[in-house]
């Protein structure tokens, strides 16, 4: 069984940016999965810490679901998703139990620190999954094997200076948006946050701009989620690119590619 997990911050970062080619790998025989490692337990003005943990646990495995995912809990707390030992232990530790050909996360260098390490965790994670002297918490064999890592793009769509960041390839999510929307919805007890805290009037309406907005940058697709494939060293081999399984609904954007230092 072919496999492929997405790994976020934070409840609902998954539907925003990675939902829509979870499906279509799905749909292609894919088992996903669905991670999170922050619980939202600070994503609220409403609520205390345990409450709104409780909440979101219960919006996340409801957003999982709808997708047909496997859910993995979280295990960290908001803004304390930290580059560290226990961390790197426990996400290796459900990389090596998951197996996947695919992982996607979020981009290298985000607006938020709980994203960029995400990032960083996702792929030490994967790079040592067959390192067999790495113990994980719990404990899980090393198995070396082909791992392709792709990285979604940023919130917003730039980094932290607000330069436009655009993706080396582009998935269409128009066949499964409604899906990745009704996912998306799941997460009820964030619309005030983000109002307030981000300034979305509609949680459900900047998701569905964003995703308009790639979909024009594909200059191809009416709906897209923007991807940057990671390095392959210690991950794959050089030319494997196996979102491009998803066929007709993938496209690599020759101009970014054209744009990669070539040795």
């Amino acid at each position: 069984m072919k496999t492929a997990i997405a790994i976020a911050a934070h409840p609902d970062d998954i539907e925003f940016m990675m939902a829509g080619t979870l499906l279509l790998l799905k749909k292609r025989g894919y088992e996903i999965h669905y991670f999170n490692l922050a619980s939202g337990n600070v994503g609220t003005t409403e609520h205390d810490s345990e409450t709104i943990k409780k909440m979101r646990l219960e919006e996340a495995k409801r957003a999982a679901e709808i997708l047909g995912a496997h859910f993995h809990p979280p295990f960290c707390n908001d803004i304390e998703i930290f580059y560290d030992e226990k961390t790197l232990r426990q996400l290796a530790s459900i990389i090596r139990e998951v197996k996947p050909k695919i992982v996607l996360t979020h981009s290298p260098v985000d607006y938020m620190e709980d994203h960029v390490n995400t990032s960083r965790v996702a792929v030490t994670a994967s790079f040592a999954r067959g390192m067999r002297n790495f113990h994980t918490i719990p404990e899980q064999v090393a198995d070396n094997y082909d791992c392709t890592l792709y990285h979604a793009l940023p919130h917003g769509l730039r980094d932290p200076l607000r330069k436009t960041i655009t993706a080396g390839a582009f998935v269409n999510t128009t066949s499964v948006h409604q899906q990745k929307l009704e996912a998306l919805k799941a997460h009820q007890s964030q619309q005030n946050w983000l109002d307030v805290s981000q300034k979305l009037n509609s949680y459900l309406q900047t998701m569905e701009d964003v995703s308009l907005k790639v979909g024009q940058m594909s200059k191809k697709f009416k709906h897209a989620e923007g991807w940057r494939r990671h390095l392959h060293y210690g991950f794959c081999g050089p030319n494997d690119d196996p979102l491009k399984e998803l066929e007709s609904d993938y496209i690599i954007n020759e101009e970014y590619e054209q744009n990669l230092d070539q040795f």
